[in-house]
Parts: C-alpha cells; sequence; structure tokens
C-alpha cells in the first residue's frame, strides 16, 4: 500500500514548473477542448484583477487577483498544461 506525504513534497517539482515563461505554455480548455499557447489566449484586466479566455470559444481558462501581498490563480477552465521543457537527455 501506497503511503502519502504531504505538500510540502511538491516544492521541487513544482518549483521548474513555475520558474518558466507561462506565456509559452500549451493549456486544452474545459469549455471547447482547444488546445493552443497561452500567449494566444485573450485577456482582460480591470482593477478587479484578470481574466483569460479562450481564444476560440471565450471561455474563462483563468482568473488572476493581486493584492499588495498575496496572489490568487485560478486554473478551474483549464484541464491541462504543457510545458517546455529542456532537450531530453538519455540515462544510461
Amino acid at each position: 500500500m501506497m503511503e502519502h506525504v504531504d505538500g510540502n513534497a511538491l516544492a521541487g517539482p513544482l518549483a521548474e514548473f513555475f520558474s518558466f515563461d507561462a506565456t509559452t505554455a500549451t493549456a486544452r480548455c474545459n469549455g471547447c477542448g482547444a488546445i493552443g499557447e497561452l500567449a494566444r489566449a485573450m485577456v482582460y484586466r480591470s482593477g478587479a484583477g484578470t481574466v483569460v479566455r479562450c481564444s476560440s470559444c471565450d471561455h474563462v481558462l483563468a482568473t488572476l487577483v493581486e493584492t499588495a501581498g498575496r496572489a490568487w490563480i485560478g486554473l478551474s477552465g483549464i484541464s491541462a498544461i504543457e510545458v517546455p521543457r529542456g532537450p531530453a537527455t538519455s540515462s544510461g
């Protein structure tokens, strides 16, 4: 039986994914299934925050709200994100 550890185990793996230009990531829309780079999404900014919408169907992909000391990022409209990585290396 596999035992769990707490979320602190994610620190290393997630640090790699959140240290890149996110606009180069490819996301799949929960609304229509379209797949495209986040750089191609439609972004609407206001005093309340930022809304990111699918360029194919206008579905909300993500929301960002920032205050002086915190930030909230919601990715509820994205079913998957593909992150570009460096060249593959072979082991052995």
